[in-house]
């Protein structure tokens, strides 16, 4: 699961990238589909992956408001921001843990934390298939979803 965290990472940074000349009509156009613009979009694929990891560590979640990062630069500082603590729990992520059940503060069912980190793992992939439609609809070519290509199992990588 490592990996396919790594590669939405890198994938999203690249994202962030592709996005960045996009006028600000672009980035806040609605559109069918998802959570309605580029830009709210990439915002929730950064609050939702940081929610849930808080959310089964039993940390404090943090609510930010879309209105507070309505731009490609803050959204990517935001993700730069929360990286750290879910790379942190993920390099304590043991086989035994896949079971666990865990709660989060947002609703009363339970989970378990393996099937919480690949929910969040297909979040992100299933947004960026959106992301991609709509950046072919700007003129713009998307970024490769290929995992094999980026070299993620080589060894010592």
């Amino acid at each position: 699961m490592k990996y396919l965290f790594k590669y939405n990472w890198e994938n999203r940074d690249q994202w962030f990238e592709l996005c960045r000349p996009l006028s600000e009509e672009e980035l806040l156009r609605n559109r069918a589909g998802g959570v309605g613009s580029i830009l709210k979009t990439l915002f929730h694929i950064v609050d939702v992956e940081y929610s849930w990891i808080q959310g089964i560590s039993n940390n404090p979640v943090t609510d930010p408001k879309f209105e507070d990062y309505m731009s490609v630069d803050l959204i990517h500082q935001l993700s730069n921001e929360y990286r750290p603590q879910i790379e942190q729990y993920l390099a304590n992520w043991k086989n035994d843990m896949e079971y666990v059940t865990v709660q989060v503060p947002w609703n009363d069912d339970s989970y378990f934390a393996g099937e919480v980190l690949r929910h969040v793992i297909m979040h992100e992939i299933h947004h960026i298939g959106q992301l991609s439609i709509w950046a072919r609809e700007t003129g713009v070519q998307p970024i490769s979803a290929n995992f094999i290509e980026r070299g993620f199992m080589k060894i010592g990588s």
